[in-house]
């Protein structure tokens, strides 16, 4: 994998890049959906393609373990063969998913033991195990086995929490360093940065980070219960530490105007499942403001969707249209609603990168921001 920044303004730390996978070439910065079980909620491929027009789209270890397994994925050929998607393709490591099954999983040296969800059957991630398992996947970036600690943490806990994560990354990166993909293509492993919402355990980590040398970096355990304001900071925090020849992937995050300030302070690339689980609730996102697609003021309106959206459904489809098949539960809402976030979403950042490139991204982001958290 190579990294290359084509483009930063003086104003801000927000920067215009181009990641190359043997998948095809991400132009940065970009928001990759997420499709957990190796499928993006109630959108087709040629949808995410053609309509949606994603660069790359996401995994995760944890789920793709326990269903459909990894004997499945590897007489497939991988998840790109299985899913049909070829374009470059990231996995979580399931440390996310682990540690959010509080009362099923316990930590120790080894690593993260865990119940399934599905049927409470006994398992346990090592640093080791979830690269192995994301070999199996054949993902283009692989990411690190690491504990995401709530972020009202106290100092002790995250601090405790971010020695282990610490271990467990050397681990992995000495295995990953000491196996092969394989399936033809290459993969790039991402170390994460954790810390809570402390500055000093925030460099830390990003130095240890860094000082490994991989091909890209994460920032995880952001948007986990911290203020908004302390998300900033840590971003900044770790930003000035972190190679700037690399990508810096923020994990997790998150709303419109998340996603606009992270890349103001030197963020690369972005995933959450926020547009595709708000649109199936009826909110959809616009570069106008947010709607609530159940709202009465929605019943005659027979404008499209969006008249200057980034997706064709917002030309097919009336308000009044989406929001009848709301109101009578139709799965066609969820689907539209699915698509139409999730191409505003990569329009969004499309148009960061324009912006960075043309130089005037910061008086952009200021009006932008304004505009994606109104309420229509």
């Amino acid at each position: 994998m190579k990294y290359k920044v084509v483009a930063t303004n003086q104003d801000t730390k927000a920067r215009a890049g181009v990641i190359t996978t043997d998948h095809g070439e991400i132009e940065t910065p970009i928001f990759m959906p997420v499709g957990t079980v190796g499928a993006v909620k109630a959108v087709h491929m040629h949808e995410l393609r053609d309509d949606v027009k994603a660069q790359i789209i996401l995994g995760n270890t944890y789920h793709l373990y326990l269903r459909p397994g990894m004997d499945i994925i590897e007489r497939a050929g991988g998840l790109h063969k299985f899913n049909t998607w070829d374009k470059p393709i990231l996995t979580d490591s399931g440390g996310f998913q682990v540690f959010s099954l509080s009362s099923n999983r316990k930590l120790k040296e080894e690593g993260a033991a865990f119940r399934s969800h599905i049927d409470g059957s006994k398992h346990l991630f090592t640093p080791e195990k979830v690269v192995d398992i994301q070999r199996s996947i054949g993902s283009d970036i692989m990411m690190a086995l690491d504990e995401c600690p709530p972020g009202t943490s106290d100092y002790q806990y995250a601090e405790k929490s971010l020695r282990l994560t610490q271990r467990w990354l050397k681990r992995g990166w000495d295995h990953f360093n000491a196996t092969s993909p394989r399936y033809g293509h290459s993969q790039a492993f991402f170390p994460i940065v954790q810390g809570c919402v402390y500055p000093d355990l925030r460099r830390d980590s990003a130095k240890f980070v860094a000082d490994l040398g991989a091909e890209g970096n994460a920032i995880g355990g952001l948007a986990v219960g911290e203020p908004t304001e302390a998300m900033y900071d840590m971003i900044e925090v770790v930003n000035e530490v972190l190679p700037e020849d690399k990508p810096r992937y923020l994990m997790g995050v998150g709303t419109p105007a998340n996603i606009l300030e992270a890349i103001d302070r030197g963020v690369d690339m972005m995933d959450c499942v926020m547009p595709t689980r708000n649109g199936r609730n009826g909110m959809l996102f616009t570069q106008h403001g947010i709607m609530n697609m159940r709202n009465k003021k929605w019943a005659d309106d027979f404008s499209p969707l969006q008249e200057d959206g980034a997706s064709i459904v917002d030309q097919i489809y009336s308000k009044a249209y989406v929001r009848h098949l709301f109101i009578a539960q139709e799965i066609l809402a969820m689907q539209i609603a699915s698509v139409h976030n999730l191409a505003f979403y990569l329009w969004l950042v499309g148009e960061a990168r324009k912006h960075i490139i043309a130089g005037d991204f910061k008086s952009w982001k200021t009006e932008m921001v304004e505009r994606v958290t109104r309420r229509l």
